[in-house]
């Protein structure tokens, strides 16, 4: 019975992944008409962003019985609103930020892309009910900020905030011993298995990033507000923005609104007679209606090669794998029709032995054509590792990056099964060693030592890469790495970045050292989507991505992966990891 049950499921998801590709390639033979002239409505609560988008349908979220939610492609909503600046179609952007599902970085770029829009001398007017911290970054950029003036319309403007877990009394009351080996006294990514609070080291980065994030926000919204930082964070420390009459008297809002007079504002600055007049372009609509089709026999062309994920061993088509991806860059080198290379970095790192094939790869691609790379939310660990060999590194001021170090982790589960299991284990080896990986018993003091000394020269190497990349003194490398995370703002101080810039900063100065206008080009971008196909078979137990994890979107999340991607019984030991994954709110 269970296996009739199991082969109408997936007869029925196979049903729904032959219909759903259909329908995405009936989209694809024909876009959006668009109105003749027409407002483009930014709904940030009904679309999502990422590095890259999948050609076919993301069927997940319905089949799950959630909303759909269209997901883009951060770079190409930006050209398309870059776009939208001189297409007669757009009158202006109405911009809802409420709800919005984005990164610090895409919320920075997107933010950028506002302003950039602005300038041309088009409007953006944004409305939102009550913003939180997030939202109102991103409406800030606008001309004009209308809030809601119903009662029940609250800011949660409250500054920024990271959240970190310790495990240690809980893995103790499982009996579990986490032995963390590392180089780093900032190189916390397994501190949370081995202490019931952060260490000084731990805090002082934390607090140093988050107030530097925050730092990048206020200055942002102070200059577009015309007010100062200074007196814009007074107002969020003293929880002075209680509600609308606030923002609207410290200058943060414009107008208070209803619903009607949102509409009528809305049709006044359209020159409509009514609001029924207004055409509105919904965001999906115009990016899939703007974003030219690639064309395979384009004679200039270059690559963005996304490493968007975690770097993990193996020749998986998810999250960054080291074969499949080294397999990647050498396609890309090999191509005679690829001009040159943006490398966009979106990863806090993982496994050491898959970034140094990858790099070893990018080297010999770097050797060939130009390499720039672009940062997105993190390119830390080893992501940076794999990138900081690049001609030129843009990243944006919220990225967080370096975390130059190495940690191992051997669990030791022996009082779990002694104590809380009651469960006798014997172990039969060749060698006096040969059980030291058994999680069944605590590393002796020379096979701690045999640990040390592989991270301290993994560490060395890491060291030399970085000082040989960015041409800098391993003395000073060694001195700003230790494992500590920094933000791009900060990392441009030291010398771990070239430039604050957007991957679309990226693409123009790869244009500038080819000689070229990127505006001839055709852009390829790599690894290729998942197939409707692969997509199913990933949902089937081969898909590390975040949309199958149980705790996604909750604050145990970043608990959950670091459980998942803790493998003691693997055959490499070493990880070159950041701790944080920061969300905007």
């Amino acid at each position: 019975m269970l296996a009739v049950i199991c082969g109408l499921f997936l007869a029925s998801i196979l049903s729904s992944v032959f219909l759903l590709g259909c329908a995405g390639a009936m989209a694809g033979s024909g876009k959006p008409v668009l109105p003749r002239t027409g407002v483009l409505k930014m709904d940030l609560s009904k679309v999502s962003f990422s590095e890259q988008v999948s050609q076919t349908p993301d069927f997940r979220s319905a089949l799950q019985g959630g909303e759909m939610i269209t997901p883009l492609s951060l770079r190409e909503t930006i050209d398309a609103i870059a776009k939208a600046a001189d297409d007669p179609t757009v009158q202006f952007i109405y911009l809802k930020p409420d709800g919005a599902a984005i990164s610090i970085s895409q919320a920075e770029e997107l933010r950028q892309a506002l302003v950039r829009f602005r300038e041309s001398g088009k409007a953006v007017i944004a409305y939102t009910d009550g913003p939180s911290t997030g939202a109102y970054y991103l409406a800030s950029a606008a001309d004009k900020v209308m809030m809601s003036a119903g009662s029940g319309a609250s800011p949660m403007i409250t500054g920024t905030s990271s959240q970190m877990f310790f495990l240690k009394d809980l893995l103790d009351r499982f009996g579990v011993n986490v032995q963390l080996i590392r180089h780093g006294k900032y190189k916390s990514a397994g501190e949370m298995f081995i202490r019931n609070a952060p260490s000084p080291e731990n805090l002082e980065q934390n607090r140093a990033m988050i107030t530097s994030i925050w730092d990048t926000m206020a200055a942002a919204i102070a200059e577009s507000r015309g007010i100062s930082a200074g007196r814009l964070t007074e107002m969020v420390d003293n929880l002075e923005l209680t509600d609308g009459a606030s923002m609207v008297a410290n200058s943060l809002v414009d107008e208070l609104v209803t619903r009607e007079q949102l509409r009528q504002r809305l049709a006044t600055i359209a020159m409509a007679d009514k609001f029924e007049d207004v055409k509105m372009i919904a965001l999906a609509d115009y990016v899939t209606a703007r974003t030219p089709a690639p064309n395979p026999s384009a004679k200039k062309k270059v690559a963005i090669i996304y490493a968007d994920g975690e770097i993990i061993e193996g020749d998986g088509k998810q999250e960054i794998a080291g074969d499949h991806f080294a397999s990647v860059i050498a396609k890309v080198r090999a191509d005679s029709t690829i001009q040159g290379v943006v490398l966009r970095v979106s990863s806090p790192g993982g496994s050491v032995l898959a970034a140094d094939k990858i790099k070893a790869e990018l080297d010999l691609l770097k050797k060939d054509k130009p390499l720039v790379a672009s940062y997105g939310d993190y390119a830390a660990s080893g992501g940076y590792w794999i990138s900081n060999n690049c001609d030129k590194i843009f990243s944006d001021a919220m990225t967080l990056t370096g975390s130059i170090g190495v940690f191992s982790m051997i669990p030791d589960f022996s009082r779990t099964a002694k104590d809380i299991l009651h469960v006798g284990v014997t172990v039969v080896g060749s060698n006096k060693h040969s059980d030291m990986f058994s999680a069944m018993r605590p590393l002796d003091e020379a096979e701690k030592a045999y640990m040390q000394a592989s991270i301290e020269d993994i560490y060395g190497r890491f060291v030399a890469t970085v000082s040989e990349g960015r041409g800098l003194e391993p003395d000073f490398v060694d001195s700003i790495a230790q494992g500590r995370v920094w933000t791009g703002a900060e990392a441009l101080g030291i010398n771990l970045v070239d430039e604050i810039g957007s991957l679309d900063d990226a693409l123009t100065y790869l244009a500038g050292l080819l000689g070229e206008d990127k505006q001839t080009w055709t852009v390829e971008t790599y690894p290729k989507p998942l197939t409707p196909m692969e997509q199913v078979l990933e949902m089937f137990g081969q898909n590390n991505s975040d949309q199958n994890d149980v705790l996604a979107g909750t604050p145990f999340h970043g608990i959950q992966k670091a459980f998942r991607n803790w493998d003691y019984r693997s055959s490499e030991h070493f990880f070159a990891r950041m701790p944080y994954q920061f969300v905007i709110e």
